[in-house]
């Protein structure tokens, strides 16, 4: 494996590193604002009409997504569909190159 294979390496694992990071970061930002505001809703009137969920709902499926890119859950995210991606359209484009003025 050469120098720059490995510093490549090593760059994508720190930035996957990184967005876990910030994924779990998130979620405790999550947890505790939530946490206030259901308390502040309950002190209010006590959940006779519950307006947290409504904030819970729409940061709860930011987070779903964020962890879903940070653990590389979803198959079209990954870095191996990128590279297969990439290597089909070159190769379409090395046909339609090569068979341009037959």
């Amino acid at each position: 494996m050469s120098e720059f294979d490995k510093e490549n390496k090593y760059l994508r694992a720190k930035k996957k590193v990184a967005a876990i990071k910030k994924f779990y970061t998130s979620l405790l930002s999550y947890v505790v604002f939530i946490s206030l505001l259901a308390a502040l809703n309950y002190y209010i009137d006590e959940w006779s009409n519950p307006w947290f969920l409504w904030a819970a709902f729409g940061w709860g499926i930011a987070i779903v997504i964020q962890a879903f890119k940070a653990f590389e859950w979803l198959p079209f995210m990954g870095r191996n569909w990128e590279d297969k991606k990439i290597k089909e359209y070159m190769d379409k484009d090395d046909e339609s190159t090569g068979n341009r003025w037959s």
